[in-house]
């Protein structure tokens, strides 16, 4: 059986779309996807630093297609895809969070709650009152979320998939390999994903 390991970070609208779409494919398959949560802003910082220069001298008619884009895959995909009055957001704590979830089983309904409340409802998840609200949704203990987010082993936990990610040649959110080594990016490659996928079942 195919190994799927998806690397995200909740701050990127294209990863909410990607998250989305991956699920049934592991599912026609037969895969349980090893989530990665990791740190988006980390990786710019680290590889690639034209994400900040596209951001602070924006080409208007391509900005224009990229909002027409985003919605028009937001009303294929079901979900809402706003324009979030804090962005870029500090998703420290949320994709933290994501490692307690997993330890409780909740990591799918966890991360779809992050991201439906920051580019549906278009709440700043770094503030914890938001995250109290998202935790407490998913039927999650607030002391103990937030004791572990706090906590060295967290954080720890977070940087080394970060940085997993730059020494295995990614770049941005989402990133998914298949198998460990065929690496594939973005929201749109999930077609390529599926393909991968049928060729290794048929191999």
């Amino acid at each position: 059986m195919a190994r799927l390991e998806f690397y995200f970070d909740c701050s990127s609208p294209w990863t909410y779309l990607g998250f989305t779409r991956i699920q049934p494919v592991a599912e026609e398959f037969g895969i349980d996807i090893d989530w990665k949560p990791f740190l988006v802003g980390g990786v710019f910082n680290t590889v690639n630093g034209s994400v900040y220069e596209a951001r602070a001298n924006p080409v208007p008619v391509k900005m224009a297609y990229y909002k027409k884009d985003m919605a028009d895959w937001a009303r294929f995909c079901g979900i809402r895809i706003g324009n979030p009055p804090v962005f870029p957001v500090n998703s420290v704590k949320a994709m933290r969070g994501c490692f307690v979830a997993m330890e409780q089983g909740k990591l799918v309904p966890y991360a779809t709650a992050v991201f439906d409340a920051y580019w549906g409802d278009l709440k700043d998840i770094s503030q914890d009152e938001v995250m109290a609200a998202i935790v407490q949704k998913v039927g999650m203990d607030l002391d103990d979320f937030f004791g572990k987010i706090g906590s060295q082993p967290y954080k720890d936990r977070l940087r080394a998939n970060t940085e997993e990610l730059i020494a295995r040649g990614g770049f941005g959110s989402p990133t998914v390999y298949v198998d460990g080594t065929d690496m594939y990016f973005g929201n749109d490659r999930i077609e390529l994903i599926r393909a991968a996928l049928q060729d290794r079942q048929a191999a």
